[in-house]
Order: structure tokens, then C-alpha cells, then sequence
């Protein structure tokens, strides 16, 4: 495990980019935030990207964006990067895939009224909610570890890290 990377997923605001650079500190692996990649390499934003081109254009762009990170980093997948079998099978390929097992109420406070984040900004919080259910199931199926963070995240990086020895 020590050369494959580390992908982090789970839902919108469950703290994948917050914990991801902690374990990154502590491994001495090199963080990648995949929304962050995309951005950088399409030279736009995330809702630019979907206003113009659609979030199917978006899903696309994650595939090719976990083939091309550097191997031994930790990755920090976007909420919906891990629904698609081809992702999964991607991440599987280069490493391993940790589930961040957030309560939706944690989660929807962190990410209520973000306008970075264009499922979040266009839905109610019922429908937040519902979409964490659907999408829930699809990520404990596709990671090889599922840990709760329900610490700190320090303390969850600290987990992590403790686990992937």
C-alpha cells in the first residue's frame, strides 16, 4: 500500500479536503483536492463548469482526473466522484478507497448555502437529505475501508493513518 494513493470519499462536506491534508502532513504524501485539479485544469470553476457544460461533462472530467493523479497521494474525491462504477474500479486500481461515514446533519451544516457546490446550492435540505441516502449505500460499496469521522480531524487523519500501515 505504501506507493498507491489514498482516495478519500464521501458526501458533500463530510470532511474529505479538511482530513485529507492532515493525513497528508502525516504521511508526507502529496494532498490532491480532485475538485481542485479539475478547476486548475479546465481554468474555470466547478458551477461554470456545469452552467456551461452539464454535470455529465463534470462526472467526465473526474474519470479522467483520478487516472492522471500522481500514485502515493492523498486524494480528496469529490461527493459524487466514487458513485460511478468506473471511478471505483479507477481508485481500486491505484489504491485504496476510505469512506468518510459523516451524519447528514454534520454534513449540511457545512455545506448549507455554499455556492462552490452546485447540487448543494440548487437543493432544499430535504432534498440534500434524500440525495445522502441514495448516495450513501454506493460509497460503503465501493471503498475498502469505512470509518465514521467522528472526531477531530486530526484525530481522524491520526485513524487513518494508523489504519493504511
Amino acid at each position: 500500500m505504501s506507493g498507491g494513493a489514498i482516495f478519500l470519499c464521501g458526501f458533500m462536506g463530510c470532511g474529505k479536503s479538511t482530513i485529507g491534508k492532515r493525513l497528508s502532513r502525516l504521511t508526507g504524501r502529496k494532498f490532491i483536492d480532485l475538485d481542485e485539479y479539475i478547476v486548475n485544469k479546465e481554468g474555470r470553476t466547478i458551477p461554470e463548469i456545469f452552467a456551461s457544460d452539464g454535470e455529465e461533462y463534470f462526472r467526465r472530467a473526474e474519470t479522467l482526473a483520478l487516472s492522471e493523479v500522481p500514485s502515493g497521494s492523498v486524494v480528496a474525491c469529490g461527493g459524487g466522484a466514487m458513485l460511478r462504477a468506473e471511478n471505483a474500479e479507477i481508485a481500486a486500481r491505484r489504491g485504496r478507497i476510505i469512506f468518510l461515514d459523516t451524519p447528514f446533519s454534520v454534513c449540511y451544516e457545512r455545506i448549507k448555502g455554499d455556492k462552490n457546490r452546485p447540487l448543494a446550492a440548487s437543493r432544499t435540505e430535504e432534498q440534500l437529505h434524500e440525495l445522502y441516502i441514495q448516495r450513501a449505500p454506493l460509497y460503503r460499496a465501493n471503498s475498502s475501508l469505512s470509518i465514521p469521522a467522528d472526531g477531530t480531524p486530526e484525530e481522524m487523519a491520526r485513524k487513518i493513518a494508523g489504519m493504511i500501515r
